[in-house]
């Protein structure tokens, strides 16, 4: 069967390099279409694999609600804002971004900014093209000495920090998830949000936009910082109650602003950009050609590793790892989907909870990306809809299945041990498995038992009671049947009279087999499984 080209739709305009690194992937196909949105912008995307946008291309709800083949979303910059994340983890489309890429564009501009404020270079700018020559109206500050106030030290705060520093400002920062030691290493003094506002000649922002920090600088805010301090937003213009602004504007409580970012872009109500004491910009906070170079090479990169390999880097709706990190998880990841599978073919009645323990080395890597791969395998039998490891979760929520994760210092035979634990209303299910091998991965317990078998290919389980001929008999049935037997592997539990057994077939054991089968008096259960 021929493979189908991976198709990516490029919705806004990276650099050329990030092209080509999409182009050069093996069964790649770009196409790049700035002029989509809503409706046309869905049926597009239902048709590829692969989506690239910066801040201009708006994905809701309504274009994620049908994604077809979709399974990336990159972003080519920081902010996701643009991006229903909600809505991609529902579908199952992991969302990338590239954090990093666009870090210095913007701490510089931030600081064009406030040199910008204090010494009103663009307002002198004008008045000389102008033909008028006002030096005692432009009179300025020098920033030297003066408080620099960072909220949200990420990359591009901390590299605004930085530069504040070197031109010997008296640097204070708040971030909530930013320990004082940590602000110390980088020469900032840590405060609370109040006491950075009120000691500030300028306040940055730097803050993610969320339901917690949009309008963050509203009329309390603006009253709460110094007489004659100025504001600088390179970040969102959600996080500016914009009315608020303009009167702090007006009633000369602040000096000034310097806005790259506005709540709605472009502004239509313009007064802000107009104001005699705002200088203005049209989000220009990664628009450098180094950063737009950095970006559109990083997000063609993860996006071309994703689909090639299922690598994730600098996701922001599934757990981000390192490369050598995620070269060691991927095999305990394959094993953690291959026992769910199996878990949800074995076990009967409505599922309600699911437990996962870890032990001896598997102990020192993430959980969540366990779980998720775990909840993947157990519902992708009995779900009409695609499960993957991004909606995993959101799928098992969604049906009331309660998970739950662990590590687990029990000494085992194993170097390394996952176990799973499925609680029904019919009653509990558990089954463990190892790595033998870089990644081969093997079932070595169901219910307590000890069975050993490769978690592959076509299987037929069955519990019996533990007395003389029953495989015996199972493989007449299947000889009689046309089905070829790769392998018997058996397990008994002498204490309490069962045994468990797989038998690795070449092809599903069809349902005339396991009716014979099921009506052997020795047999308790028996099904047709594939993992």
């Amino acid at each position: 069967m021929p493979v189908e080209p991976i198709r990516i739709l490029v919705a806004d305009l990276i650099s050329e390099s990030g092209l080509e690194i999409l182009r050069q992937g093996p069964g790649f196909t770009v196409q790049v279409r700035t002029d989509l949105a809503g409706e046309d912008l869905a049926a597009a995307v239902r048709e590829h694999h692969g989506l690239v946008v910066r801040s201009a291309t708006k994905v809701t709800a309504d274009v994620l609600a049908k994604p077809g083949r979709l399974k990336v979303i990159g972003r080519a910059g920081t902010g996701v804002d643009n991006i229903d994340l909600e809505a991609a983890t529902r579908a199952g489309v992991v969302v990338l971004n590239t954090p990093g890429g666009n870090s210095l564009a913007a701490a510089e501009l931030t600081i064009s900014m406030l040199m910008a404020l204090a010494r009103h270079i663009p307002q002198a700018n004008a008045a000389l093209r102008a033909g008028r020559w006002e030096r005692k109206e432009f009179m300025g500050i020098e920033v030297a000495g003066k408080v620099l106030g960072v909220m949200g030290l990420g990359r591009i705060g901390r590299e605004v920090a930085r530069r504040g520093v070197a031109l010997d400002m008296e640097v204070t920062g708040y971030d909530p998830y930013v320990s004082s030691e940590a602000m110390a290493d980088m020469g900032v003094r840590s405060g609370t949000m109040e006491e950075v506002l009120a000691a500030a000649d300028f306040v940055s922002l730097h803050l993610p936009l969320t339901d917690e920090t949009h309008q963050l600088m509203n009329e309390d805010r603006f009253a709460a910082m110094k007489r004659g301090a100025r504001l600088i937003n390179c970040a969102r213009g959600g996080l500016v109650e914009e009315e608020a602004l303009l009167a702090a504007l007006e009633s000369g409580h602040l000096s000034g602003a310097a806005l790259d970012v506005f709540a709605s872009e472009p502004p239509s109500d313009r007064r802000l950009v107009e104001h005699a004491r705002v200088v203005s910009t049209p989000h220009l906070g990664a628009s450098t050609v180094e950063a737009q170079e950095r970006v559109g090479s990083d997000v063609a990169r993860k996006i071309r590793d994703y689909l090639e390999s299922g690598t994730v880097l600098d996701a922001v709706n599934f757990p981000s790892v390192s490369r050598e990190e995620q070269a060691m998880l991927r095999p305990v990841m394959d094993l953690a989907e291959r026992l769910g599978r199996l878990l949800a073919q074995i076990s009967t009645g409505g599922m309600g909870s699911l437990n996962m323990q870890c032990f001896g080395e598997f102990n020192h890597r993430p959980l969540r990306p366990l779980m998720m791969a775990a909840v993947k395998g157990l519902l992708s039998p009995v779900l009409a809809e695609e499960v993957s490891y991004v909606n995993a979760l959101s799928r098992a929520g969604q049906r009331g299945i309660t998970v739950s994760e662990g590590r687990s210092n029990e000494v085992t035979p194993y170097a390394g041990l996952l176990r799973l634990r499925l609680d029904t209303e019919q009653g509990e299910t558990a089954v463990a498995g190892s790595l033998f091998g870089a990644d081969s991965a093997r079932l070595v317990e169901v219910d307590g038992v000890e069975v050993e078998c490769r978690l592959e290919g076509h299987l037929l389980f069955f519990r019996n009671r533990d007395v003389p001929g029953v495989v015996g008999r199972i493989g007449t049935i299947l000889g009689q049947e046309g089905i070829n037997i790769a392998g018997i592997q058996l397990g008994r539990s002498p204490d309490r009279g069962g045994a468990v057994s797989l038998v690795s077939v070449d092809s599903p054991v069809p349902a005339s087999a396991l009716s014979l089968i099921r009506d052997l008096p020795e047999i308790q259960a028996a099904r047709s499984i594939k993992v």
